[in-house]
């Protein structure tokens, strides 16, 4: 049986986003994350939460990202996703870095060339809007919008794991049901289930991401969202936001 991590990328909208899973190990547990690639207009790549490059399948996805463009973009989105920016800056020594506040806490001498918040910077903001989500003191993140697509692109605000997931060890399974009660229903990480400091910065920062005109959801950890994301997006912040923000 095929591993699903294998695929060195799995097209997502044609010709515009491919999205890669790979397998972590996270705090004793077994899980997987996802790389979001997008072809901006001008041809070249996006890179959203870069994955391993020395794995296995690591020359088959570097061989794919050559034939769809230049890779000019690596983008660190959260202060969780940013282990691999250092192996992709070698194998793309002429892309630009961008990261969430936090990350240079804690990779010290990882070069940044950009640091995330509300405002994108030009070489992309015709084409991806973006939200610092505030309000947490353990994790923060980066919220990507790509607006041609209608396609929200995040890292730990939504998990979904499910009872059929692959790649997700026992562990995980035992931890998300019993402990974090995330298992099979979309819900922020426990990170930031633990670790709001400043609520109506949050739900300041949340709001914003609700009143984009988004239909798909790409996460980081669970399968991809195909409709209704901005509904699935409301339920799973819920408990942070007010009644008037509930769906309709």
């Amino acid at each position: 049986m095929s591993s699903p991590f294998e695929t060195p990328l799995e097209p997502l909208v044609d010709g515009v986003i491919w999205v890669k899973k790979y397998p972590i190990h996270y705090g004793g547990i077994d899980l997987y994350a996802r790389t979001t690639v997008v072809r901006l207009a001008d041809g070249r790549l996006w890179i959203h939460s870069p994955g391993p490059l020395d794995g296995q399948d690591g020359p088959a996805l570097l061989a794919a990202l050559a034939e769809l463009g230049e890779v000019a973009h690596i983008v660190a989105p959260g202060n969780f996703h940013h282990l691999h920016v250092a192996a992709w800056q070698r194998a793309f020594p002429g892309a630009l870095t961008h990261a969430c506040p936090g990350v240079e806490r804690k990779q010290p001498g990882l070069a940044i060339d950009w640091f995330l918040g509300d405002r994108a910077p030009a070489a992309w903001a015709d084409e991806i809007d973006q939200v610092l989500i505030r309000g947490n003191w353990l994790i923060w993140e980066v919220v990507f919008l790509h607006r041609p697509t209608r396609t929200l692109i995040l890292t730990d605000l939504v998990e979904i794991i499910r009872r059929d997931e692959p790649g997700i060890g026992w562990l995980t399974r035992f931890v998300w049901m019993t402990i974090f009660r995330l298992w099979r229903e979309p819900m922020p990480a426990p990170e930031y289930k633990i670790a709001w400091r400043d609520r109506p910065a949050a739900r300041r920062s949340l709001r914003r991401v609700l009143e984009w005109d988004f239909e798909r959801a790409i996460i980081a950890h669970g399968e991809v969202i195909e409709a209704d994301a901005a509904g699935v997006c409301r339920r799973a912040w819920a408990s942070l936001l007010g009644p008037e923000d509930a769906p309709r």
